[in-house]
């Protein structure tokens, strides 16, 4: 995925990367804000995969 979709500001781990590309495409714009607005509420300027995880839980996927 070309790092143009990842918002500039903030860190995505691997494994975080690895989550974000199991979500149905049609959602992932959507989830991606959910995820990015996840990091940003806790303070993280990383994105792991327990946050990817946290928004997935929200979505109930």
């Amino acid at each position: 995925m070309p790092n143009s979709d990842y918002d500039e500001g903030l860190t995505w781990t691997v494994e975080a990367k690895v989550k974000y590309k199991n979500i149905p495409y049609f959602v992932r714009s959507q989830a991606r804000q959910r995820i990015e607005q996840l990091a940003q509420a806790s303070g993280s300027d990383t994105i792991t995969a327990e946050i990817v995880e946290k928004a997935r839980v929200e979505f109930g996927q």
